[in-house]
């Protein structure tokens, strides 16, 4: 499985942005996907998750409410719609997959067996 993660960009605090993962390479619909972020300094930190059934949605606290996940599998593309965007969620966003199972969603990175290469997302105050 390929992932190619785009969208991501410099913008202002309150602001929204939305952040897309491409995938190859397996039929779209059997994966599980997640995003992860990294800032400088720090760890990858879970962001949120869908399962193969698209309606099992899951999210990080610091991101619920103004962050949604979704799918289209007839584009083989996840989507991370984010509005209000806040200086702290600044990072590398990355997408991740993994074969799914059923409404099942993961929140770990050790769930996911495949990765794309991220892309950076910068909000200024």
């Amino acid at each position: 499985v390929q992932l190619q993660a785009s969208g991501g960009g410099l913008v202002q605090a309150g602001d929204s942005l939305r952040v897309s993962c491409a995938a190859s390479g397996r039929t779209f619909s059997t994966l599980a996907m997640g995003w992860f972020r990294q800032a400088p300094g720090k760890g990858r930190e879970f962001v949120a998750a869908i399962a193969k059934i698209g309606r099992f949605t899951g999210y990080s606290d610091s991101v619920k409410g103004r962050f949604t996940i979704s799918r289209e599998n007839s584009k083989n593309t996840m989507y991370l719609q984010m509005v209000n965007l806040k200086p702290e969620d600044t990072a590398v966003y990355y997408c991740a997959a993994r074969i799914g199972s059923g409404g099942r969603y993961y929140n770990t990175a050790d769930g996911y067996n495949y990765w794309g290469q991220g892309t950076q997302v910068t909000v200024s105050s």
